[in-house]
């Protein structure tokens, strides 16, 4: 029953992640990790967030 339980927990979790990475493409988000990635001025060429790492 425990092993039902992990598996259901897990399997929500994932599609919760799944789910809202999809939303954020959908609106235009092209680096979701980004805090600027909608708002980013370089979002049509990709994110510079990460460009100082």
């Amino acid at each position: 029953m425990t092993d039902l339980i992990l598996i259901v927990l897990v399997a929500v979790i994932l599609s919760a992640a799944i789910g809202y990475i999809i939303r954020k493409k959908r609106s235009g988000a092209t680096c979701i990790g980004c805090p600027n990635g909608h708002s980013c001025p370089h979002s049509k060429g990709g994110c510079s967030c990460h460009s100082h790492e």
